[in-house]
């Protein structure tokens, strides 16, 4: 799997160069890789505080962005890994609270890449090696570590349980099939008991496996995980509870009961993600917490290109335009929830190896036009993909022009590319 990153630093811009270089051999499975890669640079993940690792098809990043909010709302110093990147490379790596410096990245990169030379390592390889050395060196009493493809061959999960506080599944969905439907011995073959077989890989001994409720199928698999490697399963419906209500998130387990606020990010969904990231918080005893912490957490989290409103600027003008990263089934159906019995104008951008109905199908009775665009960088569907009605334009600043001055929002969604870009153009970035 190939990423992008560019550089306004020049030494930060060489390495970037050297990352864009790699490749992983076809079929290549397996964290033998990132194991031998991170011995040779002193094995820094076996040095981290206590880690909150963080797997899902969507919402593991909210999630993320959840608990790093409620530990610095707790006054903690929190290291924090997300993957991808929006804009700049450096978001990937926010180091007690801050994104990383290009001083340190470049330096950091041309270590691990030196280290690695003859192991053909791959980009998130070389991106996690970095981010657990960075991790290592700086002091801090959390760590966030947001899982980046599946689970049980993501190069995070060589994180070992002496170091893990707790482990979390967010919601379960179809996406990346080419990797993680593919066709293998001994596994599930229901598509969404695989997904969560995959996910449920960062299970650890001794470790709480903090995670929704899901399908029977699905359910299954994450127990016969968490039995397999010993890990402590606290599944909601079970070993917590949770809801909300225009009055506020309740939340419930064998501690007791909080009444919290509901979280400020927009979205019915963001209840749930902010619901795992207490649940998590609740399951460990390796990271104290208090509940006023919590409820500041949740109402000051923030999570770029995940249903994010955009300031008026020159690119936007006056109207109500919304961001939105989510291109799978499942992402549909959450902004249908958010945009329930309201039309809006959508501007639609989706690689070409995305479902193209992924977010047609949820949307269908709240669409007023559709103007599909490319993915700048990334092959991409083009607009016949999305149907006879959809019309075309060159980039997402031509589309807004060409919508009707009719008052109706607009969701620019697809691609987390996509977003990156629109948060770029209109000055927005993620910080």
């Amino acid at each position: 799997m190939r990423d992008f990153a560019r550089s306004d630093d020049p030494a930060v811009q060489a390495q970037l160069d050297r990352l864009g270089a790699l490749s992983v051999p076809d079929g290549r499975l397996g964290l033998e890789t990132i194991r031998a890669l991170l011995a040779r640079l002193g094995d820094p993940q076996d040095r981290l505080p206590p880690t909150f690792h963080v797997a899902g098809t969507n919402g593991k990043g909210s999630t993320c962005a959840f608990l790093r909010a409620m530990l610095e709302a707790d006054g903690k110093r929190v290291h924090v890994a997300t993957s991808p990147h929006l804009v700049r490379y450096n978001e990937r790596i926010r180091i007690a609270g801050k994104l990383i410096e290009d001083a340190q990245l470049a330096a950091l990169l041309e270590e691990v890449l030196d280290a690695g030379v003859d192991l053909n390592p791959s980009f998130f390889e070389v991106t996690i090696a970095a981010t657990f050395l960075a991790f290592a060196r700086e002091p801090a009493d959390a760590c966030v570590v947001e899982v980046g493809l599946g689970g049980r061959f993501d190069a995070t999960n060589v994180l070992r349980a002496d170091v893990l506080a707790a482990c979390g599944i967010a919601a379960l969905g179809i996406d990346h099939e080419q990797f993680l439907l593919a066709p293998e011995d001994g596994v599930p073959a229901d598509p969404i008991a695989r997904i969560a077989f995959e996910k449920a890989g960062i299970a650890k001994p001794g470790v709480p496996l903090v995670t929704l409720s899901y399908p029977e199928g699905a359910a299954l698999e994450v127990e016969r995980a968490a039995l397999a490697r010993e890990a402590l399963l606290a599944m909601r419906g079970r070993a917590w509870h949770s809801s909300a209500t225009e009055a506020g998130l309740h939340y419930a387990d064998e501690h007791g009961e909080l009444a919290l606020p509901l979280p400020a990010l927009p979205g019915a969904h963001q209840a749930e993600n902010a619901a795992l990231a207490i649940a998590m918080l609740r399951q460990q005893d390796g990271v104290t917490m208090s509940r006023d912490a919590m409820a500041r957490g949740l109402r000051s989290a923030t999570w770029p290109a995940r249903l994010q409103r955009l300031p008026a600027t020159p690119l936007t003008g006056a109207r109500e335009v919304w961001v939105d990263g989510g291109h799978n089934p499942s992402a549909g159906e959450a902004l249908a929830r958010h945009f329930a019995g309201q039309r809006f104008h959508l501007i639609l951008g989706m690689l070409a190896n995305k479902d193209r109905r992924a977010l047609l199908d949820p949307l269908a009775g709240s669409i007023a036009s559709i103007i599909a665009v490319p993915v700048p960088g990334h092959e991409h569907h083009p607009a016949e993909a999305f149907g006879e009605e959809a019309r075309a334009a060159d980039s997402v600043a031509d589309a807004l022009s060409a919508l009707p001055d009719d008052g109706l929002p607009v969701l620019i969604a697809g691609s987390l590319y996509l977003a990156g870009d629109v948060l770029r153009l209109s000055g927005a970035l993620p910080d």
